[in-house]
């Protein structure tokens, strides 16, 4: 699967040239040059990488970050900003507004993907091949392998995809519809109680039947999340 870009930005040319050179060396590009929009979009489909400038329409870039940091659903996304502010104060303020990285105009198409790939190699290793562990378990997805405390855990394709999701964002509690869209795509048709049911596959896998301390958390009226220190609640219908 390719790494969602979110790209925020209203310059016509600089769109194209960023767009053609991030769909080059792999990523899907999403756009738009309007602030309020981003923030839509951002909820709605969440991205693996926001490239934000902070001179656009209806809402500044800072704003959105800042928007973008307070929201649940995006709060932990990897954000790098663009801008014409040269100026130390400007950087420290785009960094401490969440920005995790800023880049100065004018760049390079090579330099911008540098930047992206560095971030997303930080917070996001498994969209760059590297391996996800929380609690001694470790999945090395290039190796397609999950261990926990060393020993080998054998996962089918669909429980893969939920560890690997709940690895990525350690915490982070997410619905059953979340989670179809996450694991089993927009475009496929499955009944929400189908969560549940592989996720008692894969608590019975990654837990060792009850012989481990369970990982899942469950939220009452909420969904699940990859949480080791947070008791265990009935998920109400």
């Amino acid at each position: 699967m390719k790494p969602r870009i979110l790209l925020v930005e209203d310059d016509a040319n600089l769109v194209e040239l960023m767009t053609y050179n991030l769909e080059k060396e792999g990523f899907s590009v999403v756009q738009t040059g309007d602030g309020e929009e981003a923030l839509v979009l951002a909820e709605e489909d969440k991205p693996d990488l926001v490239i934000l400038d902070w001179m656009i329409a209806n809402l500044s870039g800072i704003e959105v970050c800042r928007r973008l940091r307070r929201s649940p659903t995006t709060a932990s996304l990897p954000i790098v900003m663009l801008t014409a502010r040269a100026e130390e104060a400007d950087r420290i303020r785009g960094l401490e507004t969440g920005a995790d990285d800023y880049v100065t105009k004018p760049f390079s198409p090579r330099e911008l993907i540098a930047r992206v790939r560095a971030v997303l190699r930080r917070l996001r290793p498994a969209l760059t091949g590297g391996n996800l562990d929380y609690a001694g378990i470790v999945m090395d997805t290039s190796a397609h392998r999950v261990t926990r405390d060393g020993q080998p855990i054998v996962l089918g394709p669909t429980e893969f995809r939920l560890m690997r999701h709940f690895l990525e964002h350690p915490g982070r509690v997410f619905s059953r519809e979340q989670l179809l869209d996450a694991v089993w795509g927009r475009d496929v048709y499955v009944e929400q109680r189908t969560v549940d049911v592989h996720i008692r596959r894969l608590r019975k896998a990654i837990n060792g039947g009850d012989a481990l301390p369970d990982v899942i958390r469950t939220v009452r009226s909420a969904g699940y999340a990859l949480d080791l220190d947070t008791p265990v609640l009935k998920l109400a219908s």
